[in-house]
């Protein structure tokens, strides 16, 4: 639970992001499963994460960079970075608008991080997001973002900051529940808005970021289930609609982007246009793709082109792609090796610093393979990779998330990846061996605190696993025998051992002799993990 701020200061600015990052990624699935407006193509949610990702990273860049001082960084700098964040990564129709609101809102709390300037930023930011689209609808974001504005500013001049968080996420609640009634095609579906879902989800977070406690699940018909109840009618699909969504990041002064709004507008529809100060993210679904990027051009100066076509399988290799690959996060120089022998491709986690899902999709376009095995590595990615691997079939790529939460379930899988088989039947094989992967790993305590075995001091030898401390030692070697006793009580076959740069060889040595010594049958693989992995990684299958 995160410390009580009622307050919109930097720290909680940051936390809120960390927080609704965490909601959309959990809901991501959903929100994608009841996405039919204005679009069916089933990525709303991923679209949101993606937008709120960047901004997130934005804003931990800015804590990066006052790590040396003393302070924190000051709350202007935290919002301007959000929204500077979401809008160069603003994806789709929804996650552009999300960006506007955003937007909107710190330009408000960059003046005074109290309750009245919160109240302010969310009437700004309903506002500034309706004038973005060219022709709002009721019964979208839009209304549930009004909704939220309008449930604030009933919050007494006396309100905290948490109580006008939560009269605003109320307030979406309600008007979320009553779109399927104001938007036909989502009544004839039987969902709410899925972009408003993904709203209500945000101002969830920030309920949560101010007053330290996430608000109770959602209600009736906002708790809409992962699937629509029934299947979406055919007049809920893109067909007879524009064939291509074409989003690119624009530098052009006001007036140039005022005469590209209308432009646009007679080109296609589902226009969004979001920005200022010379900057702007242009949304448009149209059937002459080229039209909107040279109307572009004209305004200004176009750049991050992205041009979708609706439905279209489609992969763009500068040569013939492969059949299948394999593409895994590594969390050291030594198992990069190791997996690139294997044929897989790899990409690097820096110590605190987790691969955003665009550095993961760039690793599957790099792959240049039309199938694609992505292995995260990491129970902290489960969400970062699934929104990359939805990004990547979008472009045409068959991707399977095998959901490895540590390197050496990544070893497993890879060891019995067979690209001569069937897809399927692959992706069967490496789930079922990173499944009977039990993990662990050592790690050094930085400071005094409470696990689950027990209070540990500054310097201690932790033993995780499965992710949860189990062992607390002095002695790395000690420590190191008392996991793997923990874990070949309940049986196993094979102990892969994976060593940091500064551990010695001799300590291998050491636990290959406690095995064959007290585990009959039972073998031992030994890797070095090389620089930037922990000191010790364990495996049993």
């Amino acid at each position: 639970m995160p410390q009580t701020a009622d307050d919109m200061d930097a720290v909680a600015v940051r936390t809120w992001c960390s927080l609704a990052l965490d909601a959309l990624g959990r809901e991501r699935e959903a929100i994608d499963a009841i996405n039919v407006y204005p679009v069916a193509d089933g990525d709303t949610g991923t679209n949101l994460y993606l937008t709120l990702e960047s901004a997130a990273g934005a804003v931990e860049a800015v804590f990066a960079a006052h790590e040396t001082g003393a302070s924190a960084p000051d709350t202007a700098d935290a919002v301007r970075a959000m929204a500077h964040g979401a809008l160069i990564g603003a994806r789709g129709n929804s996650g552009t608008i999300l960006a506007q609101l955003l937007r909107g809102m710190a330009g408000e709390l960059a003046l005074g991080h109290d309750a009245g300037h919160l109240r302010r930023a969310l009437a700004v930011a309903a506002a500034a997001a309706r004038q973005a689209v060219a022709h709002p609808v009721e019964g979208t974001v839009l209304t549930v973002a009004a909704a939220a504005a309008e449930a604030a500013a009933h919050t007494g001049d006396g309100a905290r900051t948490a109580e006008v968080a939560r009269a605003a996420y109320d307030g979406a609640c309600d008007a979320l529940e009553a779109t399927p009634a104001q938007l036909a095609v989502l009544g004839r579906a039987g969902v709410v808005d899925a972009g408003g879902r993904g709203l209500v989800a945000v101002l969830g977070a920030l309920v949560e970021a101010v007053g330290g406690r996430a608000p109770a699940p959602v209600r009736g018909a906002v708790a809409a289930l992962p699937v629509p109840a029934r299947p979406v009618p055919d007049d809920c699909a893109a067909a007879g609609g524009p064939a291509f969504e074409v989003i690119y990041l624009l530098e052009a002064s006001d007036e140039a982007v005022d005469r590209l709004r209308d432009r646009l507008d007679g080109l296609g529809d589902s226009l969004v246009v979001v920005g200022g100060d010379g900057l702007w993210n242009v949304h448009v679904h149209v059937d002459d793709a080229g039209a909107a990027v040279e109307a572009g051009v004209e305004a200004g100066r176009p750049y991050r082109i992205r041009i979708t076509h609706f439905g279209a399988d489609r992969v763009h290799p500068a040569t013939e792609p492969v059949q299948r690959a394999v593409v895994a996060v590594v969390p050291g120089e030594g198992l990069r090796g190791l997996c690139e022998e294997a044929g897989a491709t790899t990409v690097l986690a820096r110590p605190g610093e987790p691969p955003a899902s665009g550095e993961l999709v760039d690793a599957i376009r790099r792959a240049h393979a039309r199938e694609v095995v992505l292995l995260p590595n990491d129970a902290e990615l489960r969400h970062t990779a699934a929104a990359a691997a939805e990004q990547a079939r979008a472009e045409g790529v068959r991707v399977a998330l095998v959901p490895t939460r540590a390197a050496v379930q990544g070893i497993a899988a890879l060891a019995v990846h067979e690209p001569g088989r069937s897809f399927d039947e692959d992706v069967v094989a490496m789930t079922a061996a990173a499944g009977a992967t039990r993990y662990a790993e050592l790690a050094v305590a930085e400071r005094q605190s409470w696990t689950m075995a027990g209070i540990c001091q500054a310097g201690d030898v932790l033993g995780l696993i499965d992710g949860d401390v189990a062992v607390i030692g002095k002695d790395v070697a000690q420590t190191a025998r008392d996991v793997l006793d923990r874990m070949l009580a309940a049986g196993g076959e094979l102990v892969t051992l994976v060593l940091g740069e500064d551990v010695p060889g001799s300590l291998a040595d050491a636990l290959e002799e406690h095995v064959r010594e007290g585990y009959l049958a039972v073998d031992t693989m030994v890797y070095r993990g090389g620089r930037r992995s922990a000191p010790l990684l364990i495996g049993v299958e």
